[in-house]
């Protein structure tokens, strides 16, 4: 086994600083929410419920202000993160739901022309409360098309915790010029690892590979997904302008990374063009996930504009940090 990187920060988010924001009006919300408060033995003070109309791509400014705002003033002082646990809606007009919630609505962090937007104070921090530092609760969905798919991600993100997995990044170049700009910090990428995992450049989607721990591409569509097994824990994403929008059908959708068994992804729910600080540079991903960094904390601190960005996935996984406590397993929770 390859040595783990030396530890980036002293501390990594748990279970008691993240904030679970479940939709009682949305029936699948509620028994991911179960399941995750469970699995993870998050504290009830933690748990925020709200009701809305579900079933809709997009919430209103309106609407999502003040939905907010009770969600902020009902949250303990000491949560630093949000764990969302519906699907849609997944963006408030042209921000991503999990960024708005994060740090609010603001126009700031939409495009106008393909032009940057709003940074993060996040990105790229060792920063180890966001919240106490920046008045930012990064936050992730807990995605998916059924219980079913809720649970079996939720299970690899807990299951992975400690594994220190023996996987492999794959770093895919593709023809796709106007999606394959992050093609370019591949090579800073692979050192950024420092050797603590094998990286394998590849020019074409991956097919039957058995230990995908890492998988970036840039693509409108990816094929062959089933073929691979992802490791639990996984990140893998693909650039292009509308991975987020998660039940359209203009592009691949981010969730078919999860069902083909990744733990997180991303995708953007308008259009971004293609300027990278609106993406995760997989170098900084990666670095901070094998330094063993949580999840949420390794892929909100890759993307220095993430207005646009819907993160998805498991928050806590941490396959790279100590063994988990063994009172929390799989066996204790029945289906």
């Amino acid at each position: 086994m390859v040595a783990p990187l030396a530890a980036l920060v002293a501390l990594q988010l748990t279970a008691a600083d993240l904030g679970v924001v479940v939709n009682d009006a949305d029936a699948l919300s509620v028994a991911t929410a179960q399941y995750y408060v469970q699995r993870r033995a998050i504290p009830d003070e933690n748990v925020i419920h709200v009701r809305f109309a579900a079933g809709r791509l997009a919430m209103p400014v309106g609407e999502f202000d003040a939905l907010r705002a009770d969600v902020m003033r009902r949250t303990p002082a000491h949560v630093q993160a949000y764990a969302l646990t519906w699907t849609q809606p997944y963006r408030v007009e042209c921000m991503s739901i999990t960024t708005a919630f994060a740090a609010g609505f603001a126009q700031a962090f939409c495009s106008q022309r393909c032009t940057a937007t709003r940074w993060s104070p996040y990105y790229n921090s060792n920063a180890e409360r966001p919240y106490d530092r920046f008045g930012l609760r990064p936050a992730m969905s807990i995605a998916a098309s059924s219980v079913e798919a809720a649970r079996e991600l939720i299970d690899r993100g807990v299951e992975s915790d400690g594994t220190q997995p023996r996987g492999r990044a794959y770093l895919v170049e593709t023809s796709d010029l106007a999606r394959n700009v992050r093609a370019s910090s591949y090579t800073d990428a692979t050192l950024l690892t420092n050797g603590a995992i094998p990286v394998e450049r590849e020019e074409s989607w991956l097919h039957d590979k058995q230990d995908v721990m890492f998988y970036f591409i840039g693509a409108a569509r990816v094929t062959d997904l089933h073929s691979n097994r992802f490791l639990p824990g996984a990140v893998a994403d693909h650039l292009t302008s509308f991975g987020g929008d998660l039940l359209g059908n203009r592009q691949m959708s981010s969730l078919r990374w999860l069902e083909a068994g990744a733990t997180g992804s991303y995708g953007t729910v308008s259009e971004p063009c293609n300027l990278l600080g609106k993406f995760p540079n997989p170098g900084m991903v990666m670095k901070r996930y094998l330094a063993g960094e949580t999840l949420i904390e390794a892929y909100w601190k890759s993307v220095a504009m993430p207005g646009q960005g819907l993160f998805i996935g498991e928050p806590l996984a941490r396959p790279y940090g100590p063994p988990r406590n063994a009172a929390v397993t799989r066996a204790a929770y029945s289906r």
